[in-house]
Parts: structure tokens; sequence; C-alpha cells
């Protein structure tokens, strides 16, 4: 349960059992606190520092305003390319909620971290800054919040994979459980072998007329007109010549209103007319192949990934959780 204290005028922290070690982190963070108010006087202080406050108290870190702004920026020129008025309030007060969660969360890991022993190395930060400038990302080394920015982050990939990937096992029968409870994800596409006879309006106002012309069409092959005949002399396809022979086509690859009219045709039977923005279209099903499955061992790498991926959030999401639970925080903002 989160411990939450109580600022009296005179920043006196409410009775609560804690231990010593804890008291005196709490006292730390509210002497902070009172010299951020104005309750002790904190010396000189310029002005942009006058102007700074407190955004949330972190066990005995502090999360400023300045912090938030510039974790912000990014966010709120984007989204004010993209928004204006009261929309673009709300989604700018919604992106502010999520910032202050996100970095509350990120002290709670580099707490974390430094309390596990978890270090990076001056080393590795000028190895990540070289490799991140090799991958095109402009960065101004000339900047501290550049050195420590990146420190930041390896630090937490290195914690997340001490507490969260590194516990992370996956089994055969995880595996086997997926592959069984997602069988459409390893599906190969159904794949039909198709004719079609097409007919386009002539003029931009002829569509009633193509569509005369195909419902003759129609009812010439309902009376065992060859398909192939009808294509071959009627047909505005490219694939006239051929006996609107279209070949093999796979699912997603047709146009959704004739995916959609095929869904039910049986082989060696014909759609109705089908209008798209290609003109009018009377299609046969010459073949049509049985969705198949990928074999469980072509695909036990990529499932184990997946699982480990999934796992990994759970597990991920049960440590902050715990994390939060015996932290002090307190949102100000």
């Amino acid at each position: 349960m989160n411990k939450r204290l109580s600022f009296a005028s005179h920043c006196v922290p409410a009775v609560s059992p804690f231990s010593a070690q804890s008291f005196g982190r709490l006292a730390m963070g509210i002497v902070y606190l009172c010299l951020w108010i104005g309750i002790f006087p904190a010396g000189p202080v310029d002005a942009a520092r006058l102007e700074d406050r407190i955004v949330a108290v972190v066990n005995t870190d502090l999360i400023m305003l300045s912090e938030l702004k510039r974790d912000l920026l990014p966010d709120q020129e984007r989204l004010r390319k993209l928004y204006a008025g009261e929309d673009l309030e709300r989604r700018l007060r919604t992106a502010e909620a999520m910032a202050v969660t996100k970095m509350i969360e990120r002290k709670l890991q580099l707490q974390a971290a430094k309390n596990k022993g978890v270090e990076v190395s001056d080393q590795e930060v000028t190895q990540a800054v070289q490799e991140m400038k090799k991958q095109g990302e402009t960065l101004n080394t000339t900047d501290p919040n550049t050195t420590r920015s990146v420190r930041e982050q390896l630090t937490l990939m290195r914690v997340v994979d001490r507490e969260v990937r590194g516990l992370i096992m996956v089994a055969d029968s995880e595996m086997k459980r997926y592959y069984e409870e997602h069988q459409d994800r390893f599906a190969y596409p159904e794949e039909y072998q198709l004719s079609q006879i097409l007919i386009k309006p002539r003029t931009p106002d002829g569509l009633s007329v193509a569509q005369g012309r195909a419902e003759a069409l129609l009812a010439t092959l309902k009376q065992g007109e060859p398909f192939e005949d009808l294509a071959l002399r009627f047909s505005d396809g490219a694939d006239a010549s051929r006996g609107g022979r279209l070949g093999l086509v796979r699912q997603g690859e047709l146009i959704p209103a004739l995916e959609q009219a095929l869904a039910s045709v049986p082989v060696g039977q014909i759609t109705g007319i089908v209008e798209t923005s290609e003109g009018l279209h009377i299609v046969r099903v010459d073949d049509k192949k049985p969705r198949q499955f990928r074999p469980f061992e072509q695909v036990k790498a990529e499932i184990q990934s997946l699982v480990f991926q999934q796992k990994t959030e759970d597990q991920y999401q049960i440590w902050m959780a715990d994390l939060k639970n015996k932290a002090y925080i307190e949102i100000k903002f």
C-alpha cells in the first residue's frame, strides 16, 4: 500500500510506524519540500529556478516542473500540429498525465537499479552514444542532459533485464497451447484459381449500359454457354485473350468486394455481378485450395518469441505494481 504524508502548515508528517531508515528517507524528502515551498530559507536562487515547482515526490526524489516540460515538449509540438481548441487542450492534459506517470515509473526503476547495485560505466555510455550516431540520431554530446539520458536508458534496460526478463522462461507446453489457441495466426492464405469477365463502362455515365451487358452475359452463362468463349469475345479485362483466366490468387490479394462475393461460391460456379471501381465482374471459381496451417515445428521459434514477449509484459506490470506499492509517492501536479 502506498505511503502518503499529509503536510500541515509547518510540514509536519502524520504519525506512522515507519522504520528508522524509512523515516530518515522521508524526512529528507520533507526537508526538500519545505525548502521548495519556502518555509525554510533556501538561499539565493535565480529567477528561472524560482519559477520551477514540484510536480511529484517519489520516495526521496523530486520531479520538477522543468523536467516535465522538457519531456513533454516533443508531444506538445506534435499535438499542436494536429489539433486545436478544446480537443487540443484535452489531449495536452492527457499527455501531461501520462508523462507524470511515466516519469514516476522511471524514478522508481532507477531507484531499484541503485538499490540492486546496477551500474553503467562511462565507457558503455560513450559506446552507446557512438552507436546512436551511426544510426543517424542527432545528439548534442556537449549537453550534460544527453549523457545523463543515455546513462538512464542503459540503466533502465539493465535493471529490467535483471528484474523482469531474466525471470522469464517459456515451456514447450506453453508454446503448444499458444499454437492451438491462435492457429489462424499461422494459417497459409486461402488460394483460388479464378476466371473473370469484366465489363467496363464506355463513358462516364455509361454504368447502366454496362449493367445491361453484364446481365445479358450472366443469363447466357446460366444457359450453358462456355465461360471462356464469352470472356474471349466480350470481356474488357487484360485477361480476355486467355479466356478470362486470372490464375492463382491468394486471399487478401483481391478487391474486398470480390473477396466477399467469392467466400460462399463453390468450385465450378460463378458469382453474380460484382461492382468495383474497375467495372462489373462475373467471376468463376475454377479451383479452391483449402486453408492450411504451418506446422508447429516450423513456427516454434516465432511462438517462443510471442509468448516470451507477453510473459515479459505481464511480469513487468507485476514488478511495477510492487515498486509503487512499496514507495512513497505524492503527486502535486
